[in-house]
């Protein structure tokens, strides 16, 4: 296995179902149906500001990240509306905007770090997570931030073993019901 910058054209479908199968429980309430938020995806991801895994030519995963110059998935609401139409872009647009988070000086966001099924326990995210570290170094960053839902355990997991500390939370509160999460953890690692 080899992690690497970017994203190959090629795989730029693989990403998005990868995307899609770790994020549909958070966000398939707003980007349903699946062949909509697939096209979307698929589209909106941005090579640049990815880092993958790949093996004899298959993907196995992918980090991607957020800097201030932008970050994995980029859309403005004139995309919405050409996979949703004018309405649903409407709702869609101040919905998903919920999901934006600022960046402080010196830190590159993981915006989301997602690993084929098959390839789970063979040390893919580790090395995503270190690859992710790596960018940031390089990009001048001295700390590494993301968020994870409170239900997702085997993650924060994961994070904790590759250094990550709890610095706070994010409550859902009365959007918790569309947004299928009450509470998400902010997890940083110094770099």
């Amino acid at each position: 296995m080899k992690t690497k910058r970017g994203l190959e054209e090629a795989h730029r479908g693989a990403a998005a179902a990868l995307f899609w199968g770790a994020f549909k429980g958070k966000l398939g309430r707003i980007m349903r149906p699946d062949a909509k938020a697939l096209s979307f995806i698929t589209e909106m991801i941005q090579p640049g500001f990815a880092l993958s895994a790949v093996e004899d030519g298959k993907l196995l995963g992918v980090a991607g990240f957020k800097t201030r110059d932008g970050g994995f998935l980029a859309g403005e609401l004139s995309d919405l509306a050409r996979h949703y139409g004018g309405f649903g872009a409407a709702w869609r647009g101040p919905l998903l905007d919920l999901f934006e988070r600022e960046l402080a000086e010196g830190q590159l966001l993981m915006d989301g770090i997602f690993v084929a099924e098959d390839a789970r326990g063979r040390g893919v995210g580790t090395a995503l997570i270190d690859a992710v570290k790596a960018e940031a170094v390089a990009r001048g960053c001295s700390e590494v931030r993301l968020d994870v839902v409170e239900s997702n355990q085997r993650a924060r997991a994961l994070y904790e073993r590759c250094g990550f500390v709890l610095r706070g939370e994010v409550r859902a509160g009365v959007m918790a019901p569309l947004l299928g999460f009450r509470r998400a953890v902010t997890m940083v690692a110094q770099v």
